[in-house]
């Protein structure tokens, strides 16, 4: 079938796309670090979404690494990338399988290899069962669990059953604690459903789920005891769990999962086995960490490097995305307008920092005194004291930082994976839709 230039084509890159040179043609994704782009060249077009390919495979093995060194295991959220790429790689490096919060995400979890998947997220409709169903039977041996938090979860998918055709088959469920989302709020909820999951027609317990990232303050002692806290909570209601005898047999290990994504240190040893029970497995939902970013969670890793002892020498969770900009204009003192806005980079955890300003195809990192200001739809506003310095020139690149980067990847359908030269070395495609 003939296609013309600005036809989109799966596995392959073209001027559909945002940030892709339009006068280049098209080509597959596995070609682009033949075209010897490079960001301080002419070819490509501005804003573009930028990954750091060290940061990137540090990242990647420095998480596996720590994880392995805490006795859990990696699944990481597939929410944070949606990129099929990234989900290879991260199972590579030997991550446990992946988590995600819909089945429209795990689909595409399975296809890029994983094998093993939490839904980190409750399912109530005939539609997500049917597919969850249908998604098992498509992938043999595949190993699946949702979140409950209601009776009234429960009823729904008893109600669905028949009309699903399911038979004997059962679908594994974590009971989710919780206090600012979703979630059981008390002990006695809890196990009362834990008791009502024992004989029901539809679904299995197979451990227990939670989310802690609402409560994180990014400060030792209140996340200390926020953390002993929920050790407290989960240990006793598995305590009473298993005197009653309410998992069964073949679902052990149990899967006890925690978010952790600011505050994966103190997560850990939550998760991890612990003598005289039950098999445990320690599954850390921590997603962010892959590219973490310049702001929301460097915040956080700085105190997390402070508990784990880690010297500045030899850092642990390095930024690898960025935005580029081009200035636009300069209409006063003090005041460069950027062609990135919020259609390009995340704002919901703060506005971007800029982190490097590329002159005359040399990059240098940016002022200290430079901060962006607010976004509009396709503008970032930059300033800085005039009296203090010089700003950048009309034509000048800016890379910004983003604070947050999960609402940086879903704006990009593609980014650019750039060496330490600022080649362009590789890609990655996203599929948030």
């Amino acid at each position: 079938m003939a296609h013309d230039d600005d036809t989109p084509r799966p596995g392959w890159l073209g001027p559909w796309l945002k940030g892709f040179p339009a006068l280049q043609p098209p080509l597959p994704l596995a070609d682009v670090a033949q075209r010897g782009w490079q960001l301080h060249g002419d070819e490509l077009a501005f804003p573009l979404a930028v990954v750091r390919r060290q940061a990137l495979a540090h990242n990647i093995a420095w998480m596996q690494d720590f994880a392995a060194r805490h006795g859990v295991q990696l699944a990481p959220h597939g929410k944070t990338t949606m990129s099929p790429q990234l989900f290879r790689r991260q199972l590579e490096a030997g991550a446990w399988g992946l988590t995600f919060a819909n089945v429209h995400q795990l689909r595409l979890g399975l296809a890029a290899g994983a094998r093993r998947a939490l839904i980190a997220n409750g399912i109530v409709g005939a539609a997500d069962l049917a597919e969850l169903l249908a998604l098992r039977r498509r992938h043999p041996g595949v190993e699946l669990a949702f979140f409950v938090d209601s009776q009234a979860q429960l009823d729904l998918a008893a109600a669905h059953w028949p009309a699903l055709g399911a038979g004997q088959a059962r679908l594994d469920v974590l009971l989710e604690l919780g206090t600012s989302r979703c979630g059981l709020r008390e002990h006695g909820p809890a196990l009362a459903l834990a008791r009502a999951l024992k004989a029901h027609p539809a679904l299995r317990l197979r451990g227990i789920g939670f989310y802690e990232g609402l409560q994180v303050q990014g400060e030792s002692t209140p996340d200390r005891a926020l953390m002993q806290h929920w050790q407290h909570r989960i240990e006793t209601l598995l305590a009473d769990i298993e005197a009653e005898g309410l998992l069964d047999a073949d679902a052990l290990p149990l899967w006890l999962s925690g978010g952790g994504s600011a505050l994966f240190d103190l997560v850990a040893p939550v998760l991890a086995p612990r003598p005289g029970q039950h098999p445990r497995l320690g599954l850390l939902r921590s997603g962010c960490y892959i590219c973490h970013d310049h702001e929301h969670y460097g915040r956080y890793m700085q105190a997390m490097d402070e508990r784990l002892g880690t010297p500045l020498s030899a850092p642990s969770l390095q930024p690898a995305l960025e935005v580029w900009t081009q200035v636009l204009s300069t209409p006063e003192p003090g005041l460069a307008l950027l062609n990135a806005g919020r259609r390009d980079v995340s704002f919901d955890q703060g506005w971007p920092v800029p982190v490097w300003h590329a002159h005359g195809g040399r990059r240098h990192a940016a002022p200290a005194g430079w901060r962006v200001t607010g976004l509009n739809d396709q503008h970032a506003y930059l300033r800085w004291d005039p009296a203090a310095g010089t700003g950048p020139a009309v034509g000048d690149r800016v890379a910004l930082g983003p604070s947050h980067p999960c609402t940086t990847f879903d704006k990009w359908a593609w980014m650019a994976i750039v060496d330490e030269d600022d080649r362009v070395v590789d890609a990655l495609t996203t599929q948030f839709s």
